[in-house]
């Protein structure tokens, strides 16, 4: 089987995805080494360097010193190894791909595109000059790739040359299902986690609480994580004392915590990127056991309707209603428990990377 290096600033603890990729990989026989020198930028700073462009300059510094000790490893690295079958580059690979392509020179890579970053800065508010500048390192990164996965047909879409590309679903790693089969679910609490971005329509969850504390019904809510949309939902929620607000959970304990819960939610904007994506949160959710609530957006429908309970993007009244029917019958629950297990039992890692693992062989 293949031999294939993960290399650049990929950061798992804050973007699980390449780790689900390296799992995966290893699953289906492939040698999977790492070299990775995880960057630490929050989806808050990237946001700051939407709104104030010189920030990127703080951005260059961390990148080059990174990018300095990634080049002496990796060097190193050919020496005693010699030449991978492929070089995969990690989520928020933007920049990495283009130093990966100077390093390995004939040696094909799998940049792995979950997001474009022209497309996600115009989905956080950013316009012109900023975005086009953004839709040209979009271009460069593809076009120093061999070969580009994207998490849905929608985003593959977006590509100029689809032939290079394979569609790869986001999927959630082994301690997820752990968590699952290991957890006793408490009946009738509801968990998001997420970083608050536009995409995810945190508000609109905020407003079906609302409505559902207007009729009387008062779950136990967990909302996990801060981002650009926080201040808002906090501004709505924080007078109910049944909801609870968590800044920060560390990744080793999130599956643990999400599977105590019964009922999770995925995503509910209207946004146009929120149209196209199945966030990691959906797929983790299923395979942790819980009832998820998501949007019905074509890839949502798609890919996990069977395995979710779908509701219009942005519409509070139908995202309350259906946690209405989830926390006042038990058997619609837990027969939505089941239906979220069988289908999320499709998307572990080895099942998702198992075509992955063939195309590499045959690059």
């Amino acid at each position: 089987m293949s031999n294939i290096l993960a290399f650049g600033t990929y950061n798992t603890r804050k973007h699980p995805r390449v780790g689900i990729l390296i799992e995966g990989l290893r699953c289906n026989g492939c040698q999977v080494t790492e070299i990775n020198r995880p960057l630490t930028l929050s989806t808050a700073d990237r946001v700051a360097m939407l709104q104030q462009p010189w920030k990127v300059f703080g951005l260059i510094k961390t990148l080059a010193v990174l990018w300095y000790q990634l080049s002496r490893e990796a060097k190193a690295w050919m020496r005693a190894n010699n030449r991978p079958d492929a070089i995969l580059v990690g989520y928020m690979g933007h920049f990495d791909v283009l130093l990966a392509h100077h390093l390995f020179r004939g040696i094909p890579i799998v940049l792995d595109h979950l997001i474009f970053a022209g497309d996600t800065a115009k989905d956080r508010g950013a316009k012109g000059f900023k975005v086009k500048l953004l839709n040209r390192l979009d271009r460069l990164a593809l076009d120093a790739a061999t070969l580009v996965l994207t998490d849905t047909e929608e985003h593959q879409s977006m590509l100029k040359d689809t032939d290079r590309s394979l569609v790869v679903p986001v999927g959630a790693q082994q301690q997820w299902y752990d968590a699952g089969k290991h957890s006793t679910h408490t009946r009738g609490d509801i968990i998001f986690f997420g970083l608050y971005t536009p995409l995810q329509g945190v508000p609109v969850i905020a407003d079906a609480l609302l409505i559902l504390n207007a009729e009387g019904i008062h779950p136990n809510v967990t909302l996990i994580g801060k981002g650009q949309d926080y201040e808002q939902v906090w501004n709505k929620l924080h007078k109910l004392p049944e909801v609870h607000f968590i800044d920060w959970v560390d990744p080793e304990q999130l599956p643990e915590a999400v599977a105590s819960n019964s009922i999770a939610l995925g995503i509910f904007s209207t946004t146009a990127k929120g149209m196209r994506v199945i966030p990691n949160k959906v797929y983790e959710s299923m395979a942790a056991g819980c009832a998820v609530v998501t949007s019905d957006t074509p890839p949502q429908n798609r890919l996990v309707g069977a395995g979710t309970i779908l509701v219009p993007p942005g519409d509070p009244q139908k995202l309350a209603a259906a946690l209405r029917v989830l926390l006042s019958d038990a058997s619609a629950r837990d027969h939505a428990m089941r239906a979220a297990r069988a289908t999320g039992a499709k998307y572990s890692a080895r099942r998702i990377t198992a075509q992955l693992s063939k195309t590499i062989e045959n690059l």
